[in-house]
């Protein structure tokens, strides 16, 4: 187990699909279940569905608004949305906006100090997210400790590997990895865990496919 960061983690993937946010809304449940108050960001959320009233429709947001006990606003929780399943920069120019790096640091601000941030970005860690920068240069902005979702298939231990040396590369404490099986695995001698350990040290956490992920704090 890990004992819980007093400012909180930014959750991003080794790649897109990686149930990022599954894996975000089980972290932020075990952390009210510990009392601690937070407040959770999906600061740009991309694929977003057009309601009947025209309103889009978040479902990563929503799911860490639900998570979170509903306490927080989801206008809140997401500042930016867009309805093309694609990067949200390109996202946004579909739709003749643009969305830039600063915009996405001041929708994460809290609205109290005292609280924990949950900030969970869209796609991998190298995966554009504005105009002028990735999803590792929010996460260097913000200066979270980092937890990384990698979809426990195989081929997990290359991308997880490859997750850490670029968030390394930021010079941002890696907190943990989550390898989530997004999938049923059918392999049996498939066990990416114990072949990643010893290749890393960082806490490991292992989700398995339709499970709740284990208590990870303590």
């Amino acid at each position: 187990m890990i004992s819980a960061d007093a400012s909180g983690y930014f959750i991003t993937g080794s790649d897109t699909a990686v149930g990022k946010t599954y894996i975000a809304c089980q972290i932020v449940t075990q952390l009210c279940r510990l009392g601690i108050e937070l407040e959770t960001r999906k600061p740009a959320e991309s694929g977003c569905e057009l309601s009947a009233t025209g309103e889009l429709m978040t479902h990563d947001a929503e799911a860490l608004r639900l998570a979170n006990g509903e306490r927080e606003n989801i206008d809140r929780i997401v500042a930016y949305r867009f309805r093309a399943a694609l990067a949200p920069p390109r996202a946004a120019r579909l739709e003749n906006r643009n969305i830039y790096l600063p915009d996405l640091i001041d929708a994460c601000e809290r609205d109290d100090s005292n609280h924990r941030l949950i900030v969970e970005g869209a796609g991998g860690f190298y995966s554009p997210l504005a105009e002028d920068g990735l999803n590792a240069d929010l996460a260097s902005a913000l200066q979270l400790p980092v937890i990384i979702v990698v979809n426990d298939r195989l081929g997990a231990v290359n991308q997880a590997l490859m997750a850490l040396e670029a968030v390394s590369s930021r010079k941002l404490r890696i907190a943990a990895i989550v390898l989530n099986q997004v999938e049923a695995n059918t392999d049996e001698a498939l066990d990416n865990a114990v072949d990643l350990q010893p290749l890393c040290d960082v806490p490991l956490f292992c989700c398995a496919h339709g499970a709740s992920l284990a208590p990870i704090f303590g």
